[in-house]
């Protein structure tokens, strides 16, 4: 069986230095993430969609373990613990953004 290959957390990352990492997500309707770990505890700002959902691995450790689908709140904010396996998936019919802080130790 070939090895998982994990992708970035993000579309792209727009902000780095020695305290913080700060990427963008974009989705279009439909789209996927690629399968990705989150390795440090992070803080997500939802900025635009409707509809999103979370598509744990079964060997995550985060604090999502099962999917998760939720309305899309501009402005709301989530913090989260580290250890997460997961897929994004835009699950709305608008494109969706968030900006993800990851929070170096």
């Amino acid at each position: 069986m070939a090895e998982r290959v994990l992708g970035d957390i993000g579309t792209e990352v727009i902000f780095e230095n020695e305290r913080v990492r700060i990427w963008e997500m974009r989705l279009a309707p439909g789209e996927r993430s690629a399968v990705h770990r989150h390795d440090l505890d992070y803080i997500l700002v939802l900025l635009e969609g409707d509809r999103i959902a979370a598509e744990p691995e079964a060997d995550t450790e985060g604090p999502v373990t099962e999917r998760l689908e939720a309305d899309v709140v501009p402005g709301a904010t989530v913090y989260l613990t580290r250890g997460g396996v997961e897929t994004a998936v835009n699950i709305g019919e608008q494109p969706y953004r968030e900006i993800i802080i990851e929070l170096k130790d």
